[in-house]
């Protein structure tokens, strides 16, 4: 027979087993998921850090920090929408990350100098801007069956100094790229990897931006304080309109609507809405600590820019026209991506 003090003693370990599972429910309840978000992350890459930080894009939390190559700088989706690859400059890698998932999947050797990259639209053709070593190449994508893709260097082309961005045109022909530290912006043609122009523009060319009918090409002077729009529908493109928006114009982010498209002015700490059909500012956002790279939420409420003075991711009210959250992040944080985002045209 159990005695009765057994039965207590029983019973209470009974009860305290109880407690403790019901507790374990309640923290794992409450407690988000530590590695993975619920929905695709916000991406900030760190360029002195040579991290990526991986944000939660409800709670605007930074999850972790992932080690790239030296000097991150930009991002781009990959052919199959599978990887997001992070362009490290100095390290001469391009590290690969689920864009929904956050994690490192693996690394790319022996990319020279990939300090800004982007595909063609076909997907045949990925471009990367050698900033330190002058030069711009033109890689062939293929496509294994097995998944994934692969690069092939076609062409190595030499630049003047210093060449920071790049854009290719919607029928994959055309790549416009800026040299930075000559005041120049060029033309290649992608069947024949040859310069069609090479012209001069406004001081310190860095990010371009072309019109949704290809015609109209945007070159923010990060030396000045306006865009220039450019005619490139003509050879040598014409110089159309500067456009006053704040000192240090620098990068651009489509506004998705085929029309508008952002410029952050680093120098101002401002954000403006260019409509590239009256190539006019329409709009102006507060953007703290030397606004860079950016990204926009789907529904166009919020732009994530890089405040890179300050170390901090800063998210933007466009509704308020205010700053709403700011989370900090690496040493001068660059690049932005999130897999939710406003069409990019």
């Amino acid at each position: 027979m159990t005695s009765r003090r057994r039965c207590l003693v029983l019973s209470s370990a009974a009860a305290l087993l109880a407690l403790t599972g019901e507790l374990r429910a309640q923290t794992a309840a409450s407690t988000p998921a530590a590695t993975t978000p619920a929905r695709p992350p916000i991406f900030v890459l760190n360029s002195l850090d040579a991290t990526v930080s991986v944000i939660d894009p409800v709670s605007l939390t930074e999850l972790r920090r992932l080690p790239t190559g030296k000097e991150p700088h930009h991002l781009y989706l990959s052919p199959d929408e599978k990887s997001l690859l992070v362009a490290n400059a100095v390290g001469n890698t391009i590290t690969l990350v689920d864009p929904r998932t956050g994690q490192i999947q693996r690394t790319m050797t022996d990319i020279v100098d990939p300090y800004q990259l982007r595909f063609s639209p076909d997907m045949k053709w990925f471009v990367t801007a050698a900033n330190r070593l002058n030069h711009i190449d033109l890689y062939r994508v293929g496509r294994p069956a097995a998944g994934g893709f692969d690069l092939t260097l076609a062409k190595r082309l030499s630049t003047g100094k210093t060449p920071s961005h790049v854009i290719i045109d919607t029928k994959s022909s055309v790549v416009y790229a800026s040299i930075q530290d000559d005041n120049q912006i060029t033309a290649i043609d992608l069947a024949t990897q040859t310069t069609r122009w090479t012209v001069p523009s406004g001081k310190m060319p860095a990010d371009v931006f072309l019109s949704a009918d290809d015609k109209t090409l945007l070159v923010g002077l990060t030396g000045d304080a306006v865009v220039e729009a450019y005619d490139v529908s003509v050879n040598p493109p014409k110089l159309l309109k500067r456009i006053p928006t704040g000192a240090g114009a620098h990068a651009f982010r489509a506004w998705g609507d085929q029309r508008h498209v952002l410029v952050s002015n680093r120098v101002a700490n401002t954000i403006s809405r260019i409509d590239t059909q009256t190539l006019t500012v329409v709009d102006n956002y507060p953007a703290p600590s030397g606004p860079d790279c950016m990204d926009l939420s789907p529904d166009r409420k919020f732009i994530y820019v890089a405040s890179r003075w300050a170390g901090k991711l800063t998210v933007i009210d466009t509704e308020q026209k205010k700053v709403v959250r700011q989370v900090s992040v690496g040493k001068s944080p660059h690049g932005v991506w999130t897999l939710e985002h406003a069409g990019r045209l």
